[in-house]
């Protein structure tokens, strides 16, 4: 059975949105400020990396770490500057 999970941070003033659909191949969609960005898929539990970019000038490339299971779902955002994880938010919609 496939769940949505939704995540969101923002990030140098850019609304970064990810949906996790879970079940036996899990789903990933980034979206930087509402527009999709990143699409990737994975099989099972196994973590997924999404690299996008941010419109800033000049663009600013991060990455989108989602780790399906098990249990609840997490994602990170990283920065190729900085390379610090920062934890995204769970969000229900």
């Amino acid at each position: 059975m496939s769940r949505r999970h939704h995540f969101h941070i923002d990030h140098l003033g850019h609304s970064v949105s990810v949906t996790v659909q879970t079940g036996h191949t899990a789903v990933v969609e980034v979206l930087v400020d509402g527009k999709e960005t990143g699409y990737a898929r994975t099989q099972g539990d196994r973590p997924v990396t999404v690299p996008v970019e941010l419109p800033t000038d000049p663009p600013t490339t991060v990455t989108v770490r989602a780790t399906p299971g098990p249990g609840e779902p997490r994602c990170l955002l990283t920065t190729e500057a900085d390379g610090e994880p920062q934890m995204m938010a769970p969000r229900a919609y």
